[in-house]
C-alpha cells in the first residue's frame, strides 16, 4: 500500500511524487492503493500527486484506487471533475 504523508501541499508534492513512483515500481501485484488516511493538511497539489500516481500505476499495468480520501479532498476532486479518476478502494 502507498501511504500519503500528513501534509501534502505544493512544497511537498515533488518529493511525494518521487516517493510514490518508486514505491509503485517496487510493489508487487496488479493493484495500487494509496492510503490517504493520514492527510490532514493539503491543497490541490494533493490531487495532482494522486493523479500522477494513478498515471504511473496505469503505465505499469496496475489498477489504482484511494483508501480513506478525506471528504474535503473528495469535494475538491469533484469540483475539478476528476473524482471518477480516484475511485475508493474496496
Amino acid at each position: 500500500m502507498l501511504v500519503l504523508p500528513q501534509q501534502l501541499t505544493h512544497a511537498e508534492a515533488p518529493a511525494c511524487c518521487r516517493m510514490l513512483a518508486q514505491a509503485l515500481r517496487s510493489e508487487a501485484g496488479t493493484q495500487a492503493v494509496a492510503d490517504a488516511s493520514a492527510l490532514d493538511r493539503f491543497d490541490s497539489s494533493a490531487l495532482a500527486v494522486l493523479l500522477e500516481c494513478r498515471r504511473e500505476a496505469l503505465a505499469l499495468g496496475k489498477t489504482f484506487a484511494v483508501s480513506q480520501l478525506p471528504a474535503r479532498l473528495r469535494e475538491l476532486a469533484t469540483l475539478y471533475g476528476v473524482a471518477d479518476l480516484l475511485p475508493a478502494a474496496a
